[in-house]
């Protein structure tokens, strides 16, 4: 939204209610790596709709606003409920959405629903009992979708195309999918026969429906003679959870959401713009979520922010080849005692509770299996005095973190454990 670190304006941990943490910590059965629960500073935590983006960042949608575009937001938000801080605050014209994390996909009793629950997870039991299926328009009362969450907010989409045909529009479309609480149609149930595992097939009649509803917004801009001229970006906002217990959903990468491991942070990004990006082309240099902001606001010709520092680039030259040079001398990621630093092709990640350091080199090593963080002391230091620079240049959370949890790189939860697997903490 900001082309900048969150930790640059403090929005360092998910939001997410005190009680839920809580919860969290009771419903914890990690003996051998416990939750922890930061009970010295939980006090300290504001209420969720005040975990909040800072009113003083620029977004993407207030940057293209001001140049004349129409701004919309359809889908999940989760960056603060609180006046100042929602779409509508952020430059968005119109949002059609969920403030928070997650949001159910329909009725748990629908007919036309096939669930899948994770009992050895306790964001999951707690999602199940506390998501609505709900939306509001520009902090509306909430009402109930007409459909299947993803079909509606793709419904919308569709509408939002042809209403805004004749005049420049920025479409933020953020489904849930495939986030958990895990519910596919029962369409794109039936239609996987072959998949013999429940919860994977869920899993994957999700994806199924989100591949679809992503070509029906292609199909609309197409109609509507707006394909070639319009900049699509396809991204995820991160790899594959592993509370949902699936063991190769971010395969052949290592690691999952909440990790810095590939499978945490390897996700795919595809753009799309015929008349100014020649089709075909692979960029194999890393860039970041970041970017997005500069790339929007140089295909709109619309100004950025001078008197604050900008994480991201446009990638346009890069992609059409007008430089050589790498977009990022260095990419940067940090949430609470655990932080991560890539360049030139090598990554460094640390975790000083408990302290544990991983050095890979992803030139040769891309699926993280060797660890040389203590075979090359000198890069290691090299890269850790680089990531110590720029961590300084951050800002301290706008709240503490409310619990840090152990992940196991190499399995999901759910799943028997050994004494000696790698593991990293993660605070949140």
């Amino acid at each position: 939204m900001t082309g900048r670190y969150a930790t640059r304006f403090g929005f360092e941990f998910t939001p997410v209610p005190v009680a839920f943490a809580r919860v969290l910590h009771w419903m914890s059965t990690n003996k051998q790596h416990p939750l922890i629960l930061n009970s010295d500073n939980i006090e300290n935590v504001p209420p969720l709709d005040n975990q909040a983006i800072p009113p003083s960042e620029i977004t993407v949608a207030d940057i293209l606003h001001r140049q004349g575009y129409h701004t919309v937001h359809l889908g999940k938000w989760h960056l603060g409920g609180s006046h100042g801080s929602r779409p509508e605050d952020k430059g968005f014209d119109e949002s059609l959405g969920f403030i928070a994390a997650s949001s159910l996909y329909l009725p748990e009793n629908s007919p036309d629903v096939e669930n899948s629950k994770q009992d050895f997870d306790p964001i999951d039991t707690v999602s199940w009992a506390m998501d609505p299926f709900a939306v509001q328009f520009n902090n509306s009362p909430w009402f109930e979708p007409a459909t299947y969450m993803t079909d509606y907010l793709t419904d919308q989409a569709e509408q939002v195309i042809h209403a805004n045909r004749n005049r420049p529009f920025l479409l933020y479309f953020a489904p849930n999918a495939v986030h958990s609480p895990l519910q596919a149609k029962r369409e794109d149930y039936d239609a996987l026969p072959q998949i013999h595992d429940h919860r994977q097939r869920v899993y994957a009649a999700m994806i199924r429906n989100l591949d679809r509803n992503v070509g029906r917004i292609l199909n609309a801009l197409k109609t509507e003679g707006l394909d070639k001229n319009t900049l699509v970006i396809f991204t995820s906002d991160n790899g594959g959870a592993h509370y949902i217990g699936l063991p190769d959903i971010n395969k052949p990468y290592r690691g999952w959401k909440a990790t810095f491991f590939e499978g945490g942070v390897h996700v795919p990004y595809f753009m799309r713009w015929p008349d100014a990006i020649p089709a075909g082309v692979k960029y194999a240099k890393p860039v970041a979520h970041v970017d997005i902001f500069a790339t929007a606001a140089a295909a709109a010709h619309a100004p950025v922010p001078t008197d604050r520092v900008l994480d991201g680039v446009s990638l346009l030259p890069f992609i059409n080849g007008e430089t050589a040079e790498a977009p990022h001398k260095t990419l940067y990621w940090r949430s609470g005692r655990y932080r991560m630093v890539m360049a030139d092709g090598w990554k460094f990640q640390r975790m000083d509770t408990p302290p544990k350091q991983f050095l890979y080199n992803l030139n040769t090593d891309p699926t993280e299996q060797h660890n040389l963080a203590t075979s090359e002391p000198a890069r290691r230091e090299a890269l850790n005095a680089m990531m110590q620079a720029i961590d300084a240049k951050q800002a301290r959370p706008l709240w503490p973190w409310l619990v840090s949890g152990a992940i196991p790189i190499d399995r999901p939860l759910g799943t028997p454990g050994s004494p000696d697997e790698e593991f990293i903490y993660w605070d949140n």
